[in-house]
């Protein structure tokens, strides 16, 4: 798709974080004087027209009636007489002045707390300085060949041997010009000029490609100047390059990727287990922290390394057998391990301030690990018998009951004998812990009754769903389906093909979710670059701000290829689009030594330098599910589980 932009085009939008279940506060977004868009974190901007109207952009639809009084605008001297239009769905407003306004002179926009949002959030208040000084020669066009530009008016997919032509409506002084224009960005080329037109025309290229996949920025400095010594406002204008046409990798058959990605991917829990422990690190730099539920995953990812031969089943055994020893000796709470352990001492690690005890999503995800290797010794060896035997103890020794806090019709997720149960969280769902429930209904000594999973997880029903989401029906959970682990934890192990209760179908559910996921991604509402079809998945991981539950309804513009890769099994031919999207096109940006880094956001110029076990692990796992169903096939041979299920009403 070709577009041509002109006459001034300034981009620069600022992304509002929402967090599911919260009213989002009104925010600006945009504010432009004419054609040029105002800094809105840097101080006061410069050199702007003074016969231009201003146009303010909100994060949301606002109430007409609050508008006339909550927006002025004045300078030291005087307040200037404005009109105001509701543009956008009324999500901008547009101000006219009553005249020109004064050149070289400061105006404040004051936009005050009165405004409203149509869902009545409030909007803080905010002033807004900026100056006028109307420059002589004037930029009358500004043409990047081929790029795109989103909704959020951002521009997307400039070629990387890339061209801009620049008309002035006057003629330009050609040394000024050069020395005033600069390109800004990662490996940027030299520049070479080409004047027509009586120097009114200037066509600007690159002596070398630009970097695929970055910001850009191209700046026209005041310090330009007309032929008759006319002075020049200054341009901004940023833009984003396309995706190398060359890959990065040489070109692998699908088998052979898949299996180098599943591979590569192990290596995280086989280098980096933890020494003494054998535990999977919760991430890459976590020292002597090993994670309980990682280390569910990590038991996973042995049986496909034994499988695919990345290691010997000897080395496989010899590493669950560590790993099992260690965490009979473990700090336990009522034979539930914490989130996170010290991989020297088996000593709680706390998590939180008051989460130094029992936590039970991450024991169930690592009994679901425990029992998958369990199925998958043989009992004919002695080694493995004995390991399989030290497992049942394990096993046996969860106090499921404990955690419905006294007899209630819920599991708690915490408990600790220093706070007791301060924590204070029920596992509800629809989230990533079904398999909690299912695995305390099949205990053989300490089992919940299916009443706890009704008034519990399913709250009687109230975890249902069943609208349509892009087309697809969602069963059960929030709208749009949430953080995609919610697909992967549970089912690591739990089958999900033939899955079903009174409450979904769980291949219905995950794949639905998934399909949900990847669509919106391609209808990307909020314009973040780099989304589609081939580049997709929101889930929990790291972002250049820290760690988030990114989703749909807490979308940050960050891409985690857990999600996308851990969906295989859902959503073959999109999951496949990702991976080779990932490997080929963004190449050693997002792979290294363990497999793909944790999480990018393009928008942002940010690419993640971590690896989390608890990303690193579904991709293996589920996309041996997806090849093989090994793991599937492994767990659901346990024939406790198959009481559990039986108990809670399910058919699988």
């Amino acid at each position: 798709m070709k577009k041509t932009f002109s006459f001034l085009i300034f981009l620069l939008i600022l992304s509002c974080n929402q967090h599911d279940g919260d009213m989002t506060e009104l925010e600006i977004i945009q504010v432009t004087v004419g054609e040029t868009e105002l800094d809105l974190i840097h101080p006061m901007m410069e050199n702007l027209p003074v016969d231009r109207p201003i146009t303010v952009y909100f994060s949301g639809e606002i109430q007409a009636e609050s508008v006339s009084d909550a927006i002025s605008i004045g300078s030291e001297d005087q307040r200037v007489n404005i009109s105001t239009i509701l543009i956008d769905n009324n999500s901008a407003v547009i101000i006219h002045t009553q005249g020109v306004l004064e050149k070289n002179t400061v105006y404040t926009l004051k936009i005050s707390s009165l405004l409203r949002s149509i869902n009545g959030s409030n909007f803080t208040g905010t002033e807004i300085n900026f100056k006028t000084l109307l420059g002589d020669l004037r930029l009358s066009s500004f043409i990047i060949e081929e790029v795109e530009e989103l909704h959020t008016r951002r521009l997307v997919n400039a070629p990387l041997d890339f061209t801009i032509m620049l008309e002035f409506d006057a003629a330009t002084d050609p040394i000024s010009l050069q020395e005033a224009v600069q390109l800004a960005g990662e490996e940027v080329p030299q520049l070479d000029f080409t004047f027509s037109e009586e120097n009114r025309q200037v066509l600007i290229r690159g002596l070398s490609p630009l970097r695929d996949l970055t910001r850009y920025t191209f700046t026209i400095s005041d310090r330009l100047k007309g032929k008759e010594d006319q002075g020049f406002m200054g341009f901004r204008q940023s833009f984003f390059t396309q995706a190398s046409p060359s890959p990065k990798f040489p070109i692998l058959a699908k088998e052979v990727l898949l299996t180098k990605v599943q591979e590569q991917t192990f290596q995280y829990f086989w280098d980096l287990a933890h020494e003494s422990s054998g535990m999977a690190r919760e991430r890459n730099t976590s020292g002597n922290l090993v994670t309980t539920g990682g280390t569910g995953f990590g038991l996973m990812a042995l049986l496909v390394g034994m499988e695919r031969g990345f290691i010997s089943r000897q080395q496989g055994v010899e590493r669950i057998h560590k790993i099992v020893d260690f965490l009979a000796m473990a700090d336990r709470f009522h034979g539930v391990w914490p989130h996170w352990i010290n991989g020297n001492t088996g000593e709680v690690i706390p998590f939180s301030e008051k989460d130094n005890g029992g936590d039970l999503v991450e024991t169930a995800l690592l009994m679901q690990g425990l029992l998958t290797v369990k199925a998958y010794l043989n009992n004919g060896i002695p080694l493995e018998k004995s390991i399989k035997d030290k497992i049942t103890k394990l096993w046996q020794e969860v106090n499921w009951e404990w955690y419905t806090r006294e007899g209630q019709d819920v599991l708690y997720w915490h408990w600790s004998p220093e706070f007791g149960w301060d924590m204070d969280l029920p596992i509800k769902g629809y989230n990533e812990a079904l398999i909690v429930y299912v695995l305390a209904a099949s205990s053989p000594t300490f089992p919940i009754e299916k009443s706890v999973y009704e008034n519990g997880w399913a709250s009687n029903g109230g975890m249902l769903n069943g609208d349509l989401f892009f087309g697809n029906s969602l069963p059960l959970g929030r709208d749009l389906g949430g953080p995609l682990f919610f697909a992967h934890y549970s089912y690591l192990g739990l089958d999900p093909r033939n899955l079903e209760d009174q409450y979904a179908n769980y291949w219905q559910q995950n794949q639905n979710h998934c399909l949900i996921n990847w669509k919106y991604c391609i209808q990307n509402p909020q314009g973040f670059v780099g989304y589609g079809e081939e580049c997709w998945g929101l889930t929990a991981s790291d972002n250049q701000e820290g760690y988030a539950a990114h989703s749909p309804t807490n979308d940050q513009g960050v891409i985690t290829p857990t999600a996308a890769l851990s969906s295989f099994p859902y959503t073959p031919d999109a999951s496949l689009k990702a991976l080779e999207f990932y490997y080929y096109q963004m190449g050693d940006r997002l792979w290294g030594d363990y497999g793909f880094y944790d999480a990018f956001n393009i928008t942002k110029g940010w690419y993640a330098d971590s690896y989390l076990a608890i990303d690193q692990g579904p991709i293996i796992i589920m996309i041996e599910n997806y090849r093989s169903g090994l793991l599937w096939n492994t767990f659901m041979k346990d024939e406790d589980l198959h009481i559990g299920l039986d108990k809670l009403g399910f058919t699988y």
